[in-house]
């Protein structure tokens, strides 16, 4: 796998790697860097096998960061439904495995980042729907499918994580919680797929250490961002995550 890469591919998958850390540390818009240049490098499904163990390291890295931070009721309201998503994304993949899902996610994040400006906009209007257990079960749905397909439920989360107004450190603590348990979660249906293995594995070896500088830079932006100014860059990073998914 890796020695097929030519120095180009390489330095992108360096950039990549380093996007894995930065999202998983507060931006998780960021992660829309890592969805394309690996889907890029690795031809259809095989990319988000490539990436989960990379995921997974993040999420250890981000938890040991901000594991003081987490809201466990949010956890704890959308992490049941976005395992029912894991399993129907992987039922998915075993049926329909080269379908491309990509611009069906991007309606979704677009959809869900509309509702978060109207709400912006008019504070009364939809005041109560983020905080409604049909709202938190249909974004755990549409996460754990999102991720199990495409690796690419950072936006969607995120919109939700800011729909329900927390504070950027719980942001992130809750963030990576809920990606820590639902990658884990994957791993074991990625297997089956055979999406993970040796070669991509050593692969995912001689990048962490930039997964983990990518962390550290990302706390750093974080940590210098006003509580305004953090919410308006999920948003953004939200809505061009959603067009280049749609394009």
């Amino acid at each position: 796998m890796s020695h097929d890469l030519t120095l180009q591919q390489w330095a992108l998958a360096c950039l990549a790697a380093v996007g894995i850390g930065v999202s998983k540390s507060g931006l998780p818009g960021v992660s829309l860097l890592h969805v394309v240049l690996f889907a890029q490098l690795f031809p259809g499904l095989q990319s988000t096998g490539v990436v989960l163990p990379m995921l997974v390291v993040g999420d250890i890295g981000a938890v040991l960061l901000f594991r003081r931070h987490a809201d466990w009721h949010h956890i704890r309201r959308t992490l049941p439904p976005a395992g029912i998503g894991v399993i129907a994304g992987w039922a998915v993949m075993h049926f329909w495995g080269q379908a491309n899902f990509r611009p069906i996610i991007g309606v979704i994040v677009l959809a869900l980042a509309v509702i978060q400006l109207i709400r912006h906009w008019r504070p009364e209007t939809l005041a109560d729907l983020p905080h409604t257990r049909s709202f938190a079960w249909s974004i755990g749905l549409l996460a754990g499918g999102v991720t199990m397909v495409a690796n690419a439920a950072g936006p969607v989360m995120a919109v939700y994580l800011v729909a329900v107004s927390l504070p950027k450190n719980v942001f992130v603590g809750t963030s990576a919680w809920f990606f820590l348990l639902i990658n884990l979660f994957k791993v074991p249906f990625s297997l089956q797929l055979g999406l993970i293995h040796l070669d991509s594995l050593a692969f995912n070896v001689r990048l962490l250490p930039l997964v983990v500088a990518g962390l550290f830079i990302g706390r750093a932006v974080v940590s210098r961002l006003p509580q305004r100014t953090f919410d308006t860059f999920i948003l953004i990073f939200a809505w061009v995550a959603a067009l280049r998914l749609l394009l």
